[in-house]
């Protein structure tokens, strides 16, 4: 670790935000590796969790903006990871499903993934990683607008 002044060090925002951006390189390197971002991933594995749903609701479900959704989707429909189809209970909007490749995809993605998590956390212990896992919710659970 670089040599920062003690009172940048020793504060949980710095520490935090330094970590991050190692996480950040770590999650993009494991998914471009795959041929994907992580706004891919987010909307497989919130349709994986949840179902099928409107763009609506999965931007709601990812935390995405509605344009980083539709872009998003155009991309996994070209690709055959996911289907629009009309919504028969109203025509203006679309349904999407997630295909059987996009299942695979997703599994493929969870491999990469998880092997950018134990390099991230790797000089943790199985207990730290989940006490670390549940402070950070903690954190963004107070942080975060119901």
């Amino acid at each position: 670790m670089s040599e920062a002044p003690h009172r940048l060090s020793s504060r949980p925002s710095y520490l935090l935000t330094q970590t991050a951006t190692h996480a950040r390189r770590l999650v993009t390197e494991a998914f471009t590796s795959e041929g994907a971002r992580g706004y891919q991933y987010r909307l497989l594995a919130t349709l994986h969790e949840f179902g099928p749903a409107s763009q609506a609701d999965l931007g709601r479900r990812g935390n995405m903006d509605r344009s980083d959704v539709v872009g998003t989707l155009n991309e996994l429909v070209a690709q055959g990871h996911a289907d629009r189809t009309p919504d028969p209970a109203d025509a203006r909007r679309n349904i999407i499903h997630l295909t059987a490749a996009g299942e695979a995809h997703l599994r493929r993605l969870d491999t990469a993934l998880d092997t950018a998590q134990n390099q991230l956390t790797a000089p943790l212990s199985a207990a730290e990683r989940t006490q670390l896992v549940d402070l950070l919710t903690r954190l963004l659970a107070h942080h975060t607008p119901d």
